[in-house]
């Protein structure tokens, strides 16, 4: 098609940035997806085709074959050594993947590219090198410039409060293109019940024990958005825990006979552990680990259990029919680290009319 725009997709996890760039216009085309995580990638390929999938390590890639050249490169290389979450290490070896994703800049030669990452990545030594790598007349970037601003999901129409690191780059030959504007103020913004609204509060026991094979390789599924709604087997302590906390409440509800060791030494800290969804507002960021409660706010509104997969699938803007290969807890990664597909669809309608 002579008017579209060709897209290479790095970090592509399980597609929702991709997903967002082709619910904005039929004009994006992605010619090629890298990703390393076997059950992500296959998870890719059954949404946006098995062809375009490049499972294994970008450096691998890069080796192995010639980079297509391209309108747009797009993706979030891994975030864990610097997120705010855990033990921060400016050392983790995942926090030099930008460097596949600038040499892939080089040989793809896009026209724009978009680079999504934690916040914190904002403050990271790598932003300070991917800002050099454009700035300096020796920098491997010099013929890029990029904007940059920490994002919420929720102002562009995601049911969750998500705050994202996004950079837009050009090439010096293009012209500047900013953000995208917001969408929705902060009383549009689209709430939990908004989206929960007709999804039962009962869930389904169990995923069955379908099977499919993607690339010569046989995954667990492949199930829809919602066949997810599946829910876990709680001990009984959990069950009497989550029928103290009422409506937005959170441990700091609970009586004394019902808190862990832990809650009876910390009065204060995280209001969030094992707290419930509002009804009334976006959801807290959607993690990897939504279906344990006491990882944060992820018992549901008013059930006594935490959201399941396919309620999360929905935070993050997934459609009822994308198809997700995995176990239970690769599929659970697979939905907490997307990009929310709104804020992905926002980015590719500035994109689409920049080009």
């Amino acid at each position: 098609m002579g008017n579209s725009i060709s897209v290479l997709d790095l970090f592509a996890g399980a597609g929702g940035l991709s997903q967002g760039m082709h619910e904005a216009s039929s004009r994006f085309d992605v010619v090629r997806a890298v990703e390393m995580d076997r059950d992500a990638a296959a998870t890719f390929a059954l949404n946006h085709g098995e062809d375009i999938v490049y499972q294994g390590d970008i450096e691998d890639w890069l080796r192995e074959e010639e980079v297509p050249e391209v309108d747009v490169v797009i993706g979030g290389p891994p975030c864990q050594g610097f997120s705010t979450l855990g033990k921060q290490d400016a050392e983790d070896s995942r926090n030099t993947l930008w460097r596949e994703y600038a040499e892939t800049i080089i040989r793809a030669q896009p026209k724009y590219f978009v680079l999504e990452n934690v916040a914190m990545f904002a403050k990271s030594p790598q932003f300070r090198d991917l800002t050099e790598a454009t700035t300096a007349d020796e920098g491997i970037l010099k013929d890029y410039t990029f904007e940059w601003d920490v994002l919420n999901a929720a102002d562009y129409g995601a049911p969750q409060a998500r705050k994202r690191a996004i950079l837009i780059g050009r090439h010096r030959d293009m012209p500047a293109i900013s953000l995208p504007e917001a969408t929705h103020a902060s009383d549009q913004h689209v709430t939990v019940g908004d989206v929960f609204t007709g999804i039962p509060v009962g869930v389904d026991p169990a995923l069955d024990d379908r099977r499919t094979e993607v690339d010569g390789r046989s995954h667990r599924g492949a199930w829809s958005s919602r066949e997810l709604h599946i829910g876990r087997d709680y001990a009984e302590l959990s069950l009497k825990r989550f029928k103290e906390i009422p409506a937005g409440g959170n441990r700091f509800n609970l009586p004394d006979e019902l808190l862990a060791p832990c809650w009876r030494k910390h009065k204060s800290g995280s209001g969030d552990v094992m707290g419930r969804l509002h009804w009334d507002k976006p959801s807290v960021t959607i993690r990897t680990e939504f279906f344990k409660p006491e990882k944060g706010r992820y018992l549901h509104p008013v059930a006594d259990r935490a959201i399941t997969h396919y309620e999360a699938a929905m935070l993050q803007g997934f459609p009822l029919d994308y198809r997700f290969a995995g176990s239970r807890t690769a599929i659970a990664r697979q939905i907490g680290n997307a990009v929310p597909i709104r804020l992905g669809e926002a980015i590719g309608r500035h994109l689409a009319a920049a080009l």
